[in-house]
């Protein structure tokens, strides 16, 4: 078994931004960027994570995967890195991945709604009938980066295994295992995956980031830096700004959704 790529960035950026499971939600999604692009002025300088999941169960995958392109043309070292639900969409396109015998039931007949596809056509014909340009993006999103003293993962990692025994699967795929115990890694994971009715904090193992946004509650950001926490309701376009400071000590959240 090879194990999965994490790639470490040694620049370190003046601030550091990563944005929460975002699930087809177009309008949520462009209100917080619009904040972080035009009011906190990002830059080359800093550097954009997301934490994947851009797809399935809300309405505009099309539009999201369309946003992220422009982002990527525009910021070129932002990360894009690879959830769960992306890993389904490619198994079941037939380029990889696993979990496409579940795809359907979990939200993916809402993103060939957004193309205009007949789900169930011949699966080689529906990747024709998608933007080249998507399914690149689809394929090249990573499975995990270390930045300074943070590490980037869609779901988070085993913490009975080494670091160099870690599976794709437990990248993408992993719940209570790693969100109930500690971790030796010597990093704090950054992680999305399992939804919370607010950020999860249990430092210095973990920080989770998202907030269920497609089950109507919000969607998250946090700069890791200056330590500020961006988030916009479901449905809303006024993105609150909190300190980080606000959330250390909080009870831990309970969880909006297990699927």
């Amino acid at each position: 078994m090879t194990t999965p790529p994490i790639r470490a960035i040694k620049e370190r950026p003046e601030r550091l931004f990563v944005v929460g499971d975002i699930h087809g939600c177009l309008a949520e999604l462009g209100a917080l960027l619009n904040v972080i692009k035009v009011e906190q002025k990002l830059s080359q300088n800093d550097l954009l994570i997301f934490i994947g999941d851009y797809i399935d169960r809300g309405p505009e995958s099309k539009g999201v995967i369309d946003l992220m392109l422009s982002i990527k043309a525009e910021f070129p070292k932002t990360v894009f890195l690879k959830g769960n639900h992306e890993d389904m969409l490619l198994d079941y396109l037939g380029l990889g991945g696993r979990g496409s015998d579940v795809y359907m039931h979990n939200g993916g007949l809402a993103l060939f709604r957004s193309y205009g596809v007949p789900a169930y056509d011949d699966r080689t014909k529906v990747v024709g009938q998608l933007p080249s340009e998507h399914i690149e993006f689809l394929k090249g999103l990573e499975l995990g980066v270390s930045v300074a003293e943070f590490l980037f993962v869609h779901a988070g990692l085993d913490p009975l295994k080494p670091m160099d025994g870690q599976s794709e699967e437990d990248l993408l795929w992993i719940r209570q295992a790693f969100t109930e115990n500690v971790h030796p890694f010597g990093k704090t994971v950054v992680f999305g995956h399992t939804p919370y009715e607010d950020i999860f904090i249990h430092l210095p193992f973990k920080l989770g980031i998202d907030t269920g946004l497609v089950y109507g509650n919000k969607l998250s950001c946090l700069e890791l830096v200056e330590g500020v926490l961006f988030q916009i309701e479901s449905g809303e376009r006024t993105v609150k700004t909190t300190s980080l400071e606000h959330y250390i000590g909080s009870k831990t959240p309970d969880t909006v959704e297990k699927e």
